[in-house]
C-alpha cells in the first residue's frame, strides 16, 4: 500500500495548502490511504466540524486530533457523527469519539489507525500511552486483520516518541510523532519493519514560531509577559509529513521518505 501521513495543519495557511495540494498528491502518487493531523487547523487551536469536512473533501481518509482535540466546542458532538476522526486513546475516559479504528482501503484491504498522547512535558497528566496502545493493537494483526497499521504519537519529547516506535516495531507499518511541528531528520525503517519518524512536522507557514505569528511568542520569551493572543502565521505553507510503501502480505514498510512540499523551505518528496 502507498500511505501518506501529513503533520499538524495550522490555521488558514495549512488548510489552504491541504485543499490545493492533497488532491494532486493522491492522483500523482497513487495513494491508497491518507491520514492528516488536524488539531490546530481552526485558528491554531482545535478543529471545527466545517474545517474537518474541508480536510476530508481534499482527500484525507482519516483526521487525527491531539491535546487540543476539543478546543472547538462543536467537535464534542461532531466527532460522534464522523467516525473518520480519531482522538487520542488516552485523552480522557469520558471523551467522545474513538482513539482507534479500522478503515476500508482500495482492493478490500483494511488500515488500522490509532493515536496516543505522550506524558513527558505535557501540560496534563494523561494516562499511560504504552498500555493504551497495547490493548488497542490486539485486534489489529499486521498482515492479518490489517494490511497496514498506523500509530501516531502526539507528544513533546522525542525520546518518548522514539521509545514508542521501538515498542511498536513489528506491530505497526508506521509510527509517527506529531505535536512539536518541526520535522525530524530520523526517518527510518526499524529492525522489525516499522517505518518511523519522531515528528512529521506541520502543514503551515514556517516563517513563524511553530506556525504562530512570530511577534507574540517572541514577546513572551523576551519579557515573560503576554501582550496578546497567539494567531496562526498566514504566509505560504509547507506541507510536511511521511510517505510509506508497505507490503500487503506482511504490512511491513518497504520504503519510507520524509515529505516537504511548498513554502520557502527545502523541498523533498518520494
Amino acid at each position: 500500500m502507498k500511505l501518506l501521513f501529513l503533520g499538524d495543519v495550522v490555521g488558514r495557511s495549512g488548510r489552504t495548502a491541504i485543499a490545493e495540494v492533497l488532491p494532486r498528491l493522491r492522483r500523482d502518487w497513487a495513494l491508497d490511504f491518507v491520514v492528516v493531523n488536524g488539531e490546530n487547523a481552526t485558528g491554531g487551536m482545535g478543529l471545527s466540524g466545517a474545517h474537518a469536512a474541508l480536510l476530508f473533501a481534499a482527500g484525507a481518509d482519516c483526521v487525527t486530533l491531539g491535546d487540543h482535540a476539543f478546543d472547538q466546542r462543536d467537535m464534542l458532538a461532531y466527532i460522534e457523527q464522523e467516525p473518520r476522526i480519531i482522538r487520542p486513546l488516552n485523552f480522557a475516559r469520558t471523551a467522545p469519539g474513538h482513539g482507534a479504528r479500522f478503515f476500508d482501503a482500495p482492493g478490500g484491504r483494511r488500515v488500522f489507525v490509532a493515536q496516543v498522547l505522550g506524558q513527558a512535558f505535557m501540560k496534563r497528566p494523561f494516562d499511560d500511552p504504552f498500555s493504551a496502545i497495547e490493548a488497542a493493537l490486539k485486534p489489529a494483526t499486521l498482515g492479518g486483520t490489517a494490511q497496514a497499521v498506523i500509530v501516531e504519537v502526539h507528544a513533546e519529547a522525542t525520546s518518548e516518541k522514539m521509545a514508542f516506535g521501538h515498542w511498536c516495531d513489528g506491530r505497526a507499518s508506521l509510527v509517527v510523532g506529531t505535536h512539536t511541528h518541526v520535522p525530524t531528520a530520523d526517518t527510518q525503517i526499524l529492525e522489525r519493519g516499522t517505518a518511523f519518524q519522531s515528528d512529521a512536522g506541520m502543514c503551515g507557514d514556517y516563517d513563524s514560531v511553530i506556525g504562530m505569528d512570530k511577534l507574540e511568542p517572541i514577546t513572551r520569551f523576551v519579557t515573560g509577559m503576554p501582550k496578546g493572543r497567539f494567531s496562526p502565521a498566514e504566509g505560504e505553507a509547507t506541507l510536511c509529513g511521511v510517505y510509506v510503501e508497505t507490503d500487503d502480505a506482511t504490512g511491513r514498510a518497504r520504503r519510507v521518505a520524509a515529505v516537504r512540499l511548498g513554502g520557502r523551505r527545502a523541498r523533498a518528496e518520494p
